[in-house]
């Protein structure tokens, strides 16, 4: 998917590389279809830093700068999102990249309450939505794994209508 800049001269193309477990942001420019900037922000592995790297075919090319400042913004933003559970406790990033490796990201249902204990009994109480939400996300609803989302009845349905 691409994002252009309000002059439309650049855009930015975001893409997730599954072998190098990394986001890549691609500066390019318009106009010649040639990728200028790629920042690179691995997501899975705390010991690998995320790097901005120029393409050397592009030649010299002058980038003006709210655009460079633009990109940039968008790179912060990508590694706040993406890294952020990186920033907790060590003993904590340890935890969540195992359980990343060892469930992929998801966790089937019957295997959550075991998943849970095992959690429960290694990590702080107060630290448990934080290492499940970075290791397998949040609902699509926003809640946690250890929270769940409790229905709301629809109007006229569930509790209170006889019914």
């Amino acid at each position: 998917m691409a994002l252009r800049h309000p002059d439309g001269d650049y855009a930015i193309t975001t893409m997730y590389s599954v072998p190098d477990d990394a986001w890549y942001l691609e500066l390019d420019l318009v106009a010649g279809q040639r990728t200028l900037v790629t920042a690179i922000v691995p997501d899975e592995d705390p010991a690998r830093d995320p790097t901005v790297c120029f393409d050397p075919r592009a030649g010299h090319t002058d980038v003006p700068y709210d655009v460079m400042r633009w990109f940039m913004r968008r790179v912060e933003d990508e590694i706040r999102t993406s890294r952020a559970w990186m920033r907790l406790e060590p003993e904590l990033v340890e935890i969540i990249r195992r359980l990343r490796q060892e469930h992929m990201g998801v966790i089937d249902e019957d295997d959550f309450p075991r998943v849970l204990a095992e959690v429960r009994t290694t990590v702080p109480e107060e630290d448990v939505p934080d290492v499940l939400e970075a290791a397998f996300g949040p609902h699509p609803d926003g809640t946690t794994l250890d929270r769940p989302h409790t229905p709301r009845p629809v109007d006229g349905q569930g509790e209170g209508d006889g019914g």
